[in-house]
């Protein structure tokens, strides 16, 4: 594997745009204001390890986004082996191929990780987010165990050192069992997992970028010793409702940068260009622990002058491990 460059993440100006399709298939899109946003939506979508390109006047329902289709630029997950059914101890695996079949086998690291693996059920549960072990010919793998039955889908963010720029590939997997689907989390702009508290302070607008901060506090008091987690304080996943559009979101700031506070704020850019449901997964890690807070945004187009239809979106949450 090539040992990679190092990845900024602190840039004045950071968004992360949702897009109206599928974006790898991402939902955000991290911003650098540097160039055109219609002529580098492609790579603002595709490389979330990387400074993106982003004109936030933009209009997104223009561009065309990735993510639904098994194929991106001629690489593809192939080859998914897991458990079967709930409870059976076993290994998730599966191969990436780039055009032409052949295996993909060099690789560029990108937060500290040379493949993101996000899994989650159809219906937004069961998060997680991993990092399998590359086995070698393009083969990744990591012992897994399936909760709950139901219909996942899997979304591989990875560099191919060939490509030099980053794609998220997508597959699915079915686990037998009884579904039992999970209830849409509840409007709330407060979340907890394991004691913690996250509240989220910041409107999803359509349109136009706003700023969502995450707050972490323990028994009512600020939590200020957030630990660096993939070269980060927090790391954001969203989902939009409906067709799971996708992008794993980093903040502005990194540890080490001189600015950045190890808490209780971790804050995004975002923006969404159509109104809907989106689901947010925050990880952020506390005393050697990752842990994942949950939320159900609600996107609305802002209030224009005069109008008295339009509104401020609303956010919400659901609590959950990582």
């Amino acid at each position: 594997m090539r040992a990679p460059s190092k990845l900024g993440l602190y840039v004045l100006g950071l968004a992360a745009i949702f897009v109206v399709g599928f974006v790898g298939a991402r939902a955000f899109i991290p911003t650098d204001a540097s160039a055109s946003w219609t002529k580098q939506a492609e790579e603002a979508q595709m490389d979330h390890g990387a400074q993106h390109h982003s004109d936030t006047t933009g209009s997104p329902s223009s561009v065309e986004m990735s993510g639904l289709s098994i194929e991106r630029s001629g690489y593809q997950i192939r080859d998914v082996v897991a458990p079967g059914a709930i409870g059976q101890d076993g290994k998730l695996s599966f191969r990436l191929t780039g055009p032409g079949g052949a295996a993909v086998t060099e690789y560029d690291t990108a937060h500290d990780k040379d493949l993101h693996l996000i899994v989650v059920r159809s219906d937004g549960a069961e998060f997680r987010h991993v990092h399998p072990t590359y086995d070698g010919d393009g083969s990744w793998s990591l012992p897994w165990r399936w909760n709950a039955a139901g219909s996942y889908r899997l979304y591989a963010d990875v560099v191919p050192s060939e490509l030099g720029s980053n794609v998220t590939l997508t597959s699915t997997t079915s686990v037998a069992g009884d579904f039992v689907p999970r209830p849409l989390p509840p409007v709330s702009a407060v979340a907890t997992v394991d004691g913690y508290t996250v509240t989220l302070d910041g409107s999803l607008g359509v349109g136009t970028s706003s700023t969502l901060t995450f707050t972490v506090t323990r028994a009512g008091q600020p939590v200020n010793t957030l630990e660096p987690y993939l070269a980060a304080y927090g790391h954001l996943v969203a989902l939009r409702v409906g067709d799971l559009g996708y992008l794993h979101v980093h903040p502005m700031g990194e540890p080490g940068d001189g600015v950045t506070q190890p808490g209780p704020n971790i804050d995004f850019m975002a923006a969404a260009p159509t109104d809907g449901t989106y689901l947010l997964y925050l990880d952020f890690k506390v005393a050697g622990q990752v842990r994942t807070a949950e939320f159900t945004v609600t996107a609305a187009p802002a209030a224009t002058p005069g109008d008295t239809t339009g509104g401020s979106p609303e956010h919400g949450h659901s609590g959950a491990g990582h």
